[in-house]
């Protein structure tokens, strides 16, 4: 079945995909090949709108996390960078660059849009444009360049959390408008569990896996609906909105209703299946080994996945959605292409 994937892939798919297979799944990529594939890959639309968007000191636009008046869904840092590295493009002048900006801009520039604030992530519970700076170097895989490794351990202590207490009202007061965090603890969110999906060699061991195992079956629980989706926020001197943080009732599927919409139609949710896989959890997760044996069961006789998914999510790239890599979905084939290339990523990283 994988080398059906493969093939069909390699023949049908646009340069970002061939790149990824031959270099992450086959490891079997020339350093020319490489160069050739990212040169076609900087030549698309969209490639040449964000290296004409890269200010000097290599910040893509002018926007971090995500879109704003003066920044479009591109041609901003995050979701530029974001982008980049799930096209292939490390070790590339325009990410290289993008990468240093990360590097020399500080968290009080107002780039990061936080009129001169840091909401320091050691103090704010799912909180702050250094989680999203951390997450944004993991997705583009320099983490072993630029050291991240106290953010990797904030993730892995905000995971750690969730097996320590009862649900996140522990972690949590209610006051008179809403409920807040309480000071100084910890709690993930998305950026936590990118970051972990896309560091490799900095966190993964029995002990650490079997903590976000455990993790992971605490907020997929959803036995106790006092406890469900519990809306918090942060409190940096007024209430702020975390950087969607997991709670209890936790979906791999996207939802909570076995899997289907109103209309009937299973559907999976490529990206959450992805980087649980990716955190090494596909044979202690019940609930994973069931979405990803589903996914690859709609794998066809020609290696072609059918599965259904949320096609807003996977085509529209902002800070919390995004993974099509094919230029455009005109031909039907090259939307095959970017399912078929997130199923056999799934097949290759659950090991099977």
């Amino acid at each position: 079945m994988k080398q059906k994937m493969t093939d069909f892939l390699l023949a049908n798919a646009g340069p970002s995909i061939r790149l990824r297979v031959k270099k992450e799944i086959l490891n079997n990529i020339s350093a020319q090949e490489e160069r050739e594939l990212q040169n076609e890959i900087l030549n698309e639309k969209t490639m040449k709108l964000i290296a004409a968007k890269q200010l000097p000191n290599g910040w893509i636009g002018l926007g971090f996390h995500g879109s704003n008046k003066n920044a479009g869904q591109y041609d901003n840092q995050e979701v530029a960078t974001k982008y980049m590295g799930e096209k292939g493009l490390f070790g590339t002048e325009l990410l290289n660059r993008a990468m240093d900006a990360f590097v020399t801009t500080e968290l009080t520039d107002p780039c990061y849009g936080t009129r001169g604030h840091y909401y320091s992530e050691f103090e704010i519970p799912a909180c702050g444009q250094n989680t999203i700076r951390c997450a944004c170097i993991a997705r583009a895989h320099y983490d072993d360049l630029i050291d991240i490794t106290p953010q990797i351990n904030v993730a892995l202590e905000s995971f750690r959390r969730v097996t320590e207490v009862d649900s996140i009202h522990d972690v949590s007061r209610p006051t008179k408008k809403c409920r807040l965090f309480n000071s100084g603890e910890r709690w993930p969110c998305r950026y936590h569990l990118e970051t972990l999906a896309f560091t490799t060699k900095k966190w993964r061991d029995e002990k650490n896996t079997a903590m976000l195992t455990e993790a992971f079956r605490q907020l997929l629980r959803a036995d106790r609906p006092e406890i469900i989706n519990t809306p918090v926020a942060c409190w940096v001197g007024h209430a702020l909105g975390p950087l969607w943080y997991l709670n209890e009732g936790y979906s791999i599927a996207g939802d909570g209703q076995n899997h289907l919409w109103p209309d009937g139609i299973r559907r999976v949710n490529f990206e959450k299946t992805e980087w649980l896989v990716r955190c090494g959890l596909y044979t202690h997760l019940a609930e994973l080994k069931e979405e990803v044996d589903y996914i690859l069961s709609q794998v066809d006789r020609d290696g072609i996945c059918r599965a259904q998914t949320y096609e807003g999510e996977f085509r529209g790239w902002s800070p919390y959605f995004g993974l099509q890599l094919e230029t455009d979905w005109r031909a039907k084939v090259r939307k095959s292409c970017d399912f078929t290339f997130r199923a056999l990523l799934i097949a290759h990283y659950a090991g099977l």
